[in-house]
This record gives structure tokens, C-alpha cells and sequence, in this order.
């Protein structure tokens, strides 16, 4: 059995992480497989968005320390860490997190659109702690995504967030029953699959840019993006379909 474990359920690529004996600790091998997962999902129409969950109720325990120490780093190309964390794919990723979510395995969560966790999830980044670095995201999108305070507090001191903590940080979208956050997961990813694919990229494009837009230029700065949607086959079958049941508006 490889590292990974990939399946489809529809338009949803399904991404387990799938070495259970080490708590699917991240390797050389799981992350080469991951980013060849990652290809599939880009070059099949077919597939609109993918869920990825850890086998045996882990969803990660981070990098795998003895394949650190044998000299292997966890990164595929350009895309980073685990084949995700550098470069969004440019279709959606939703986290199904089940137990813990350790350094890099929580690293992968921050570079998902979005993430379910079970209520007793826990999440942490233990690597100052160890001597190490967050260096797969989780040092730069706490810094983007918390203030200051909680990032460092997070960073600094390697502390572990409940699920219910991840949530109201806005670092996971929602909780679910445990054992249940990958069907919760796969219900999320079902209803953004029903979306148009092209509003779904240029929105997700759209949220990563307006990060960085300053409040006076940000609609000036929209308008590119607005205008593609706006002139789209999709937009224009989603308004006649709504007229041809007689409504005009949501």
C-alpha cells in the first residue's frame, strides 16, 4: 500500500493520507504522491474540488522526524510542502481533520480553502519547540490570518487549539461529530462542485489578491474580475434558468 490512498465520488477527488503506522507522518514519498494527486485533480474536468482526511482517525502528526534526520525534505517542486502549501492548485481543497493535526499536518490545513474538524481535533505547530521552523505556511498565513498576539502565542509556544478554538480563529470553517468530518467534508465539497467552475476559480483567485488591496482601490481593483463572471456563458445560463422559473432575484 502506498502512502496515500485516492478515490472519486463524483465531481470530488478524495485524498488520504495513509500511513498509519507513523501517524501519517509526511515523508518524501507521501509527498510526491500528494502532488501527483494534485495533477490528476487539475487535469480532469471532471473533477471540481478535493478532500483530504488521514487514515485511522489522525488526519496528520507532521513531518516524519527519522526521514528528516535521514536527510529527506518533505517538498514536491514548487509546490512545497506535501505538494500544496507553496502553490494553490487551482481547484478548491477542503480538510477533513479527525484527532490531531500536528506542525506540517496542520500546515496543510492553513493551505486548504477549507476545513472541517471533529470536535476533539486538536491543532498545533510544535516546531519552535523542537528547534525547528514552521517553514510550510504555518509561520506565514498565522501571520497573515491572526493578530499578532494569537500568532505568536501559537508559534512561540507551540500551544494545542481545540477544534472549538480553530474555529473561532477562523482557522477551521466548521466542527462536526467525531468520526463524521469527512462525510461533513464531502457534503461541503458536493455543494461547491454544483458551482460553475469558472466562478469558483476567479472568486477563489479573487479572495487570495484582495488580501493585499488597499480599502480606496479594492472595488477599482475587482472590476476585471467582476467583468469576467458578468460576461460569461455560465452567468448568463444562471440568470435565464432563474427567470424560466419565474424569479428574479435569490
Amino acid at each position: 500500500m502506498g502512502p496515500i490512498e485516492v478515490t472519486t465520488d463524483g465531481a470530488v477527488l478524495h485524498i488520504r493520507l495513509s500511513r498509519p503506522q507513523v501517524r501519517n507522518a509526511i515523508n518524501q514519498a507521501m509527498a510526491d504522491a500528494v502532488s501527483d494527486a494534485v495533477d490528476q485533480l487539475e487535469a480532469d474536468p471532471a473533477l471540481r474540488v478535493a478532500v483530504i482526511d488521514g487514515a485511522d482517525g489522525t488526519f496528520c502528526s507532521g513531518m516524519d522526524l527519522k526521514a528528516y534526520l535521514a536527510g529527506e525534505r518533505p517538498v514536491a517542486g514548487d509546490r512545497g510542502l506535501l505538494g500544496i502549501a507553496n502553490r494553490m492548485p487551482r481547484k478548491p481543497l477542503i480538510a477533513a481533520v479527525e484527532g490531531y493535526a500536528l506542525g506540517a499536518g496542520f500546515e496543510v490545513i492553513l493551505s486548504c480553502d477549507l476545513a472541517v474538524a471533529a470536535e476533539s481535533a486538536v491543532f498545533a505547530l510544535p516546531e519552535v519547540q523542537r528547534g525547528l521552523l514552521a517553514g510550510g505556511g504555518g509561520t506565514i498565513h498565522l501571520a497573515q490570518r491572526l493578530p499578532r498576539a494569537l500568532a505568536s502565542d501559537l508559534i512561540l509556544t507551540g500551544r494545542r487549539l481545540s477544534a472549538a478554538e480553530a474555529v473561532a480563529m477562523g482557522l477551521a470553517s466548521r466542527i462536526a461529530p467525531d468520526g463524521a468530518a469527512l462525510d461533513a467534508a464531502m457534503e461541503l465539497a458536493r455543494a461547491m462542485a454544483q458551482a460553475p467552475a469558472v466562478t469558483v476559480a476567479t472568486a477563489r483567485e479573487l479572495m487570495a489578491e484582495a488580501r493585499w488591496w488597499q480599502p480606496h482601490e479594492a472595488f477599482d481593483l475587482q472590476a476585471p474580475y467582476l467583468q469576467r463572471i458578468i460576461e460569461s456563458p455560465e452567468a448568463r445560463q444562471g440568470a435565464q434558468a432563474f427567470v424560466t422559473k419565474g424569479r428574479n432575484s435569490e
